[in-house]
């Protein structure tokens, strides 16, 4: 069984389309990355599937347990952590232990070693006592993570978890949800930050409330049709004009200090490229082909979703 399943799964505001149609499922010890820009739909996605708002139309089963017929149902399934980590700072570590447990019901004599092991888990013993509000920020993540998982869910819904956080505090976070992976936990985690969705299992790239590609990192970075070429250049403004215009050029990107060339198939060639650049009078410092990168599929993905969207209003006008 399917840890998360939604088929065709939307949700309207008036007659805004927040959620269009999704469709995706989610396997036991699976982390399934969410892709996308602000206001793509993710937030909503994930408060549907937590039982928090009931879907316009289509369906979705959490731990088998269907989101708008057994919504009480599913909360004990599932644990949820946002960016803003939902703890409260005027009381102590314990104190923020105590109060989830009851929240979730756990029993006392549960309670007291599911402490111990969520404590231990998130590298936080000896702090117990340690007002919440005075933590640092890594440390308050990885509390509000021990809070979410007290009653041990089937799932867990991690909605930009890591936003604000320093580099190596995300990657001790994501450490721990291997962990989690690793002892039969589903994980849903939407993020902007690429090298997160390079450490997930599967990936669904979200545009416009709309899911555009869903795939392992590897397999997603196979799916542009041209190649990749890397420019460095000191003229990257005008030289970006110059292949935007260009017939065969996908997208042109800043990556870095340096641009990124998809072209929408195997021309133009790096050869042709750096004709017409020089043509134009750019001076070219280094001009190669590079291994896609998720950044590529990203952008090339929301261009080609862009594009679709744009046609279907178009149709509809």
């Amino acid at each position: 069984m399917e840890a998360i399943l939604t088929e065709g799964l939307t949700k309207k505001f008036g007659n805004f389309v927040a959620v269009d149609g999704v469709s995706f499922a989610v396997s036991p010890g699976e982390v399934f990355g969410f892709l996308g820009p602000n206001g793509a739909g993710k937030t909503t996605t994930i408060r549907m599937l937590c039982g928090i708002l009931p879907p316009t139309a289509g369906r979705a089963l959490v731990g088998g347990a269907d989101v708008t017929a057994e919504s009480e149902k599913i909360r004990s399934k599932i644990g949820y952590m946002s960016q803003r980590f939902s703890l409260y700072t005027d009381l102590t570590v314990q104190e923020n232990l105590t109060l989830y447990a009851g929240i979730y019901g756990i029993p006392e004599r549960d309670a007291n070693k599911r402490f111990g092991e969520v404590m231990e888990m998130s590298a936080l013993v000896g702090k117990e006592g340690s007002m919440v509000g005075d933590l640092p920020t890594g440390w308050r993540q990885r509390l509000a993570l021990g809070c979410a998982i007290l009653h041990q869910p089937e799932v867990l819904f991690l909605d930009e978890p890591t936003s604000g956080v320093d580099p190596a505090a995300r990657q001790a976070f994501w450490e721990l949800i291997y962990q989690l992976s690793s002892q039969g936990t589903a994980v849903l985690v939407s993020t902007h930050y690429m090298d997160e969705a390079e450490q997930c299992h599967r990936i669904g790239l979200i545009f416009n409330g709309r899911l555009a590609a869903v795939d392992t990192p590897t397999l997603l970075k196979e799916r542009i049709p041209g190649k990749v070429y890397e420019l460095e250049t000191e003229n990257t403004i005008r030289a970006t004009e110059i292949l935007r215009r260009t017939s065969g050029i996908a997208e042109v990107s800043p990556f870095g200090r340096r641009l990124h060339i998809l072209t929408e198939a195997d021309t133009p060639t790096q050869k042709q490229i750096r004709q017409i650049l020089t043509r134009g009078g750019i001076s070219i410092a280094s001009l190669e082909q590079v291994p896609p990168r998720l950044e590529d599929v990203f952008i090339y993905v929301a261009q080609k979703s862009s594009g679709a969207n744009n046609k279907n209003r178009m149709q509809g006008l």
